[in-house]
């Protein structure tokens, strides 16, 4: 298996339709905490950064997950920081980084989306919720070599909660 090391539940191999239980019974096999909010996105934090499990399409047929670097950076630093974001995104596939202007500072954000119209395996569950933490986690890393003050903050304040 990937990064966890337990799928949720059922036969190896079978396709069945995604759905919050099977995300929600992934994350409860292998001992992550989660909430689920008024929308009923499945939400988390992993290494201090913020990651939801979106079910997206018409028949909520898409699992996207979506983390965001949780560090303060001025929006002054736009320029260097789609910089970092595209040098990133020209080597790797997945998942798609992007930044974003939110007021007085900037967000960025790993994202991973992929279609189980047809259903999913546990083991894909594992393979997709693997790779998007693994390389958004790495990305993630690498920023906090790039912004190390920003960082530190964060990180104190977040060990404080």
């Amino acid at each position: 298996m990937g990064f966890f090391n337990k799928p949720a539940s059922g036969p190896a191999g079978v396709l069945a339709p995604l759905s919050a239980e099977r995300i929600t019974g992934y994350l409860d096999a292998n001992g992550m905490r989660y909430g689920v909010d008024d929308d009923g996105d499945i939400g988390g934090y992993w290494d201090g950064h913020l990651f939801f499990f979106f079910r997206l399409g018409e028949g909520e047929e898409l699992l996207q997950i979506r983390g965001r670097w949780n560090r303060r950076v001025e929006v002054s630093e736009l320029d260097a920081m789609l910089r970092l974001v595209n040098d990133w995104n020209a080597d790797r596939l997945w998942p798609k980084l992007y930044v974003r202007v939110e007021e007085d500072v900037l967000g960025v954000y790993a994202e991973h989306t992929v279609d189980y119209r047809h259903g999913v395996t546990d083991e894909q569950i594992d393979l997709h919720v693997t790779a998007t933490f693994s390389t958004a986690l790495a990305f993630f890393e690498r920023l906090d070599e790039a912004y190390p003050e920003q960082a530190a903050a964060a990180k104190a304040a977040f060990d404080q909660e």
